[in-house]
């Protein structure tokens, strides 16, 4: 999976570039949405048959993914269900829902749940192409977390050899998100807050992220005041459907699409929760709780002094006083995510999913993507710090 880009880029502060993912017909947003948002974007897409990616427990114990197949049969536009994808996308059940995608005769998938379902279903539609060639089929992306998976062209998922890998093309970027806080009331409320954390990983990573243009990085900071304010919110109540709308639009903030020329990972809470999440079997939000807090406060001794500036900016959107030293507000940012995290019930350890520690410098290694990289030490001694 995809580990820090190495390239040293020019500021993006007064020159750059943006452009949105080509891919992307439109997305929608509102609680009941799905009803009139699907058969619009089928109809924009021009699709006749759609093959639907989806997890077993959202399958087997919700009615979200009944609601998406009754939508579909109503407008003659259902093919069939595929519900085998796992936590962080296995290889094999991928394979399995490519050759059920043909059996089918679809012409687009509809992914319903998080970031592996949508995933999994670029990953279908990238070997689905490799294998026949031509156009790449597209995707209508239907999140039921705020993992924000939906928004990007690049695909993760596990390998035979049990660990993260990527596919990635400007096509895959789904052509149709649908964002129904309704159908977010099902998702357990510890995978609803910890991907949260995810999007506020996306938005504080997008601070320092190279090639990111300023307008995005204010739409970060305005992600960030709503993911700290809703979610606390959310948890102490989950039936709000105002605050789970609020929160996936602020989760579509945090990740706003953006077509760029390479993929890579956002920053280093995310190389280091690649290489985590799927080897040891930890949720993708999880890894969030566990890295990002004292990647920032990392930061505040390693990043540039633009990068230094970005982040403790976050400090203002958050309406918490600056203490006049840039590198004293960047440790306060880290205090205040460990706090949201801690407030939420997410605090974790490596030690509860029985990583080993002498582990750590491979995964530090391959998070940095070079055993010569000089913050190779600090990242270990960061990854140190999390069996505690």
């Amino acid at each position: 999976m995809s580990s820090l880009d190495p390239t040293k880029y020019d500021s993006t502060n007064l020159s750059g570039s943006y452009a949105w993912t080509d891919t992307l017909k439109g997305v929608y947003y509102g609680p009941g949405s799905v009803k009139t948002a699907l058969p619009k974007l089928l109809g924009i897409l021009g699709a006749k048959k759609a093959f639907v990616v989806t997890g077993r427990s959202l399958h087997d114990k919700t009615d979200v993914v009944k609601k998406v197949e009754a939508i579909l049969k109503e407008h003659n536009a259902y093919g069939a269900t595929f519900y085998e994808i796992g936590q962080h996308s296995p290889i094999a059940g991928i394979r399995r829902g490519l050759q059920q995608f043909k059996d089918a005769g679809a012409d687009v998938i509809v992914s319903v749940g998080g970031g592996s379902p949508v995933d999994a279903a670029k990953a279908i539609l990238y070997f689905l192409q490799q294998e026949a060639g031509g156009p790449f089929r597209r995707q209508i992306a239907i999140p039921t977390t705020l993992s924000a998976a939906e928004y990007t062209s690049g695909a993760g998922y596990t390998n035979e050899e049990g660990f993260k890998v990527a596919v990635s093309s400007p096509e895959l970027a789904p052509a149709g998100i649908i964002l129904d806080a309704e159908l977010t009331l099902a998702t357990p409320e510890r995978l609803w807050l910890s991907t949260g954390l995810r999007a506020v990983d996306h938005a504080v990573e997008n601070l320092y992220r190279p090639l990111v243009p300023p307008p995005i990085k204010y739409l970060c900071y305005a992600a960030l005041a709503d993911l700290f304010k809703y979610l606390p919110e959310s948890k102490a109540n989950p039936q709000a459907l105002d605050v789970r709308q609020k929160l996936q639009i602020a989760s579509w903030m945090s990740l706003w699409p953006l077509k760029t020329e390479r993929y890579s990972a956002l920053g280093l809470s995310h190389a280091l929760g690649h290489k985590l999440g799927a080897r040891y079997s930890i949720p993708h939000g999880i890894t969030s709780c566990l890295t990002l807090a004292p990647v920032v406060a990392l930061k505040a001794e390693t990043a540039s002094q633009e990068d230094k500036e970005w982040l403790a900016n976050a400090l203002f959107y958050l309406r918490k006083p600056s203490s006049g030293s840039l590198e004293n507000d960047i440790l306060k940012l880290s205090v205040d995510i460990q706090q949201l995290v801690d407030d939420l019930g997410l605090h974790s350890t490596l030690s509860e999913y029985k990583v080993p520690r002498e582990d750590l410098p491979q995964i530090a290694e391959l998070a940095l993507g070079s055993k010569d990289d000089p913050l190779l030490p600090k990242v270990i001694a960061l990854l140190e710090s999390l069996y505690a």
